[in-house]
Order: structure tokens, then sequence, then C-alpha cells
């Protein structure tokens, strides 16, 4: 049996922030590996503009290329329609059912996990590795932790991870206003992002 994780989100674009959460869980939840998977048309972002999914594909390989135990997954590229969590789970679980998998995420979505599709399938079929933030307290985590363990038996890991405030949105804003991102985002992913010339001007418009 393999304990794996998986990083997922829309990397758009991918920065430290997320290579160092997945990073810590690998380390402390003594996992095989890393699946970083982009996702095609997540619910919470129906209306954002997201760059072309060979783009943020090309820029996660770059990003984790040079780490043995990260590995990008195309799994929600190549399913249609919106991309819901407990859908991902539920074929990963299907293919691999020999296999444990340990869903990575920010505290903020440790808060508003039950607002999403079926968190109760989420729960039974993956462990949860919840990265601690600022906006919460400890206490307020722990309390969570709780009510979502006594309410769906769910298993929850709390990462010791420093925090990082860097954000995808934050670093497309700085793009927009030709404001550096260096030392926020692999230097490789950096230069790919100059030579196709993405986010720049006004969001939506460029990469898509």
């Amino acid at each position: 049996m393999s304990k794996i994780g998986i990083m997922g989100g829309t990397f758009n674009p991918i920065h430290f922030a997320h290579l160092i959460l997945a990073e810590n869980a690998y380390d402390e939840c003594k996992l095989d590996k890393v699946l970083f998977m982009p996702s095609k048309k997540p619910p919470h972002k129906l209306h954002e503009s997201i760059v072309k999914d060979e783009h943020r594909v090309q820029m996660i390989d770059l990003a984790i290329k040079d780490n043995p135990h990260f590995e990008l997954s195309s799994l929600e590229l190549e399913r249609e329609g919106i991309t819901y969590t407990a859908d991902t789970l539920a074929e990963l679980n299907a293919k691999y059912p020999q296999d444990e998998f340990y869903f990575i995420m920010g505290a903020d979505s440790l808060f508003q996990i039950e607002d999403w599709w079926h968190p109760q399938n989420i729960f039974s079929l993956a462990n949860i590795v919840a990265a601690v933030r600022d906006h919460a307290t400890r206490r307020e985590l722990d309390k969570q932790v709780n009510y979502l363990t006594n309410k769906y038996e769910a298993k929850i890991h709390l990462l010791n991870t420093p925090n990082m405030d860097i954000s995808s949105k934050m670093l497309r804003q700085n793009i927009r206003v030709n404001k550096s991102i260096r030392y926020y985002v692999p230097e490789l992913v950096v230069q790919y992002i100059t030579d196709h010339n993405l986010y720049v001007g006004v969001e939506g418009n460029n990469g898509l």
C-alpha cells in the first residue's frame, strides 16, 4: 500500500507556498509521493479567468521537476464538466483501492469544506492534511477538527508549517502592474510566464 498526497488547485500560477505545503505534508505524513493535480473547472472559480491547461501543466512541471517525490497528474483536466474533489477521490479509490490518499489543503478550506460537493464522501475517501494559517488560532482549528471528526468520522492532520501569505491572485495582480514576483515563484516558472506573456494587462485577456 502506498500513501499518496493530493495537492489540488488551479495553480494559476503555482508558487512556493504550494510547494512548501506539499513538502511538509510529504515529510510529516510519511507519504510515498505527492500528486500535483490542476483542476479544470472548480465550482468556486467558475467566473475566474484561468490560463490554458497546457500553460498550467508546463508551469507545474517546471516547478516540481527536481523533486523525485512530486508528480504531475492530469486526472482532473481529462474529465469534462465541473471539477469536484469528491468525484476525483472516488475515481482514485476505484482505480487504486490498495492505496491510501491524503488530501492537502489550507486551513481556510477546513472551515469551508462542508460547503463542498458531498463532504461526507471526501472524509470517507481520504485523510485530510491541513496547513495552519494566521487567519485562525490553533484553538479555533482544533475546535473545527474535533467538530468534523465527530460529525463525519474524519481523519484530519494539522501540519506544522510556516505561514506563507502568498496567493496566485496576488501574483497575477503583481504581474499586471509590472511588479516583481521573483522569490515568490520558482525562477523557471517566472521565465515561462515572461516568455508566454501570461497575466499581463486585464486578467482574462492573455494566455486564454
